[in-house]
């Protein structure tokens, strides 16, 4: 009693890394998350360690409904919480369909490893969350609308502003008061892309703030600025189906397949693919369908205004003819068995998970198909790989061979680029006094913040758990370095001995994590194989040892 408390923002999640957003504000001793994310790819350490006490979180704000914002959500409330969590109208339906389809993931994952565990002698783990977990979840959503000024507890309001990167998002304004004084603290969550069909463009917050939290993972690159990406897209279709072949989009099931199916739609209305008019389209995603119905409702407040005006002309921008939703399983492997050159759109968009794994199974061998990447993919991802050129990769047990045609739609990312993200900041009229950057890559996101403050900013890039007093403008709490976090991982900023690492370097070093995660994966294999397995690596190692 009489001891002040210190207002502070801690960051726990995307610190230096891409997923797993998540950061801490205390004020008058109450502790808001914003976000609360999975981590993924190469970025995850252990999703099951929750670095604070589920119990002590009064509320959650959700920037939007993406996993790696939203996924840990179940777990917060698996270990304890029991607060509102906060989100626009159109995140909280998307989440309740993603963090089922998550849990039902946990569960699947759960139930694979545990066949395993018991033929190797190993004690089951259960999943990180179930499906009831996610339901009760779901009970404590609370929804507002864009532009809505909320009293979310003693001095504490804030209000969520369109962030144009996936339906519902936003950047979250906080003012927070304590001890007479006020600040206002801005959170990016994702700054989306510019003129990307159905949603609006990014809603800049031109009043700025005293302290602002941005993304940063485009912030080293810009994105392929093409005029029109139907063309381009409608070729790689035309072409590759009058060659026999499947064209495979590994596509996030919300958001992105939304924005195939209306410039597909627009490719099939104007004509574009003359050697295959009325070509198939399959969306083998129970998630995307559930999602595709969400997006086809009332949009009104969140839909541009194209989408607007067909909608209010009774017109259905994500249907048209030969559009095929599979469900089932057995409709799944069905599409690579019938022989009908097909476009097939599948998840999950990084390809760690999925049906997309088995559509990859069955068509990266084969020259005449075409996989095409509409996405960001992070480090330690199977797409990522692909991406960097592997000449084959092992799916289910068996290596597959990459003789496909690898595309990569770098522009059709729901994520600002370099100069996108710039003109986010530099649209505010208040600049901040301190403008932390996070979720970005490592390199990446320091780059970026040296730029930054080049151009004036007081910028960092925070550590996990550092602590920030923004009523002193202070550091209480360094955080842990990402060296510390991940021992193991490439480290392409990394200087050792004078000698930085290269890219084809810290490349070597994420094959190496990969290995380890390889020989995991054989225990309780048969003598042979393993056998076989060390014989092969030892040689790999007289071949390159220096």
């Amino acid at each position: 009693e009489g001891v002040r408390k210190t207002m502070q923002l801690t960051f726990y999640g995307a610190d230096k890394e891409v997923t797993g957003s998540c950061h801490c504000l205390t004020v008058n001793g109450t502790r808001i998350l914003i976000d609360c994310g999975l981590q993924q790819g190469a970025d995850e350490t252990d999703n099951a360690v929750l670095p604070f006490l589920a119990s002590s979180i009064d509320y959650v704000l959700v920037t939007h409904a993406h996993i790696d914002h939203s996924g840990r959500l179940p777990l917060l409330v698996k270990r304890g919480f029991h607060g509102e969590i906060l989100a626009t109208r159109k995140t909280c339906y998307l989440l309740s369909i993603m963090l089922r389809d998550s849990a039902h993931i946990q569960e699947m994952d759960a139930e694979t490893e545990a066949r395993k565990g018991r033929r190797a002698g190993r004690q089951p783990k259960g999943p990180l969350y179930t499906l009831e977990d996610a339901e009760d979840t779901l009970k404590l959503l609370s929804h507002c609308e864009y532009g809505e000024f909320i009293e979310l507890c003693k001095g504490v309001r804030v209000r969520f502003t369109d962030a144009g990167h996936l339906l519902g998002s936003a950047f979250i304004e906080v003012w927070a008061t304590e001890d007479g004084q006020t600040k206002k603290i801005v959170f990016s969550g994702d700054i989306g892309n510019k003129n990307q069909p159905i949603i609006r463009d990014p809603q800049y917050v031109y009043e700025g703030g005293d302290y602002a939290v941005m993304e940063s993972t485009y912030g080293d690159r810009e994105h392929d600025h093409m005029t029109d990406y139907r063309k381009p897209l409608a070729d790689i279709i035309d072409n590759t189906l009058a060659n026999g072949g499947n064209v495979v989009i590994p596509s996030f099931a919300v958001g992105r397949t939304q924005e195939l199916l209306y410039f597909i739609r627009e490719i099939k209305e104007r004509h574009m693919t003359p050697r295959n008019p009325n070509f198939p389209v399959y969306v083998d995603s129970p998630l995307a369908s559930e999602a595709t119905a969400i997006y086809s409702g009332n949009l009104h407040g969140y839909a541009d205004e194209e989408t607007a005006t067909l909608i209010e002309n009774g017109y259905e921008p994500l249907r048209f003819e030969n559009l095929n939703i599979t469900t089932s399983v057995e409709e799944s492997k069905a599409l690579n068995t019938d022989g009908v050159p097909k476009v097939i759109i599948s998840s999950s968009g990084m390809c760690e998970a999925g049906r997309i794994r088995h559509h990859l199974k069955h068509n990266l061998w084969r020259p005449e198909c075409a996989i095409v990447f509409v996405g960001y993919q992070a480090n330690g991802t199977l797409g990522r790989m692909l991406l960097d050129g592997m000449d084959s990769v092992k799916l289910f047990g068996e290596q597959i061979a990459v003789k496909a045609h690898i595309f990569n739609f770098r522009g059709l990312s729901g994520h600002a680029d370099h100069t996108g993200l710039l003109a986010w900041i530099d649209a505010f009229r208040q600049r901040p006094q301190k403008l932390f950057v996070v979720h970005g890559e490592r390199t990446c996101c320091e780059a970026f913040t040296s730029e930054l403050c080049m151009r004036g900013y007081d910028a960092v890039a925070p550590e996990f758990s550092a602590s920030f007093d923004l009523l002193t403008g202070r550091f209480t709490d360094e955080g842990i370095p990402p060296e510390r976090l991940h021992p193991k991982r490439a480290m392409i900023a990394m200087s050792q001995g004078g000698r930085h690492y290269s890219a084809a370097y810290a490349r070597l070093q994420q094959a190496q994590k990969r290995l380890e995660l390889v020989v995991q994966h054989n225990e309780g294999g048969a003598n042979k194989d393993l056998n076989r397995f060390t014989e092969e690596l030892l040689a790999l190692c007289t071949k390159w040892d220096r």
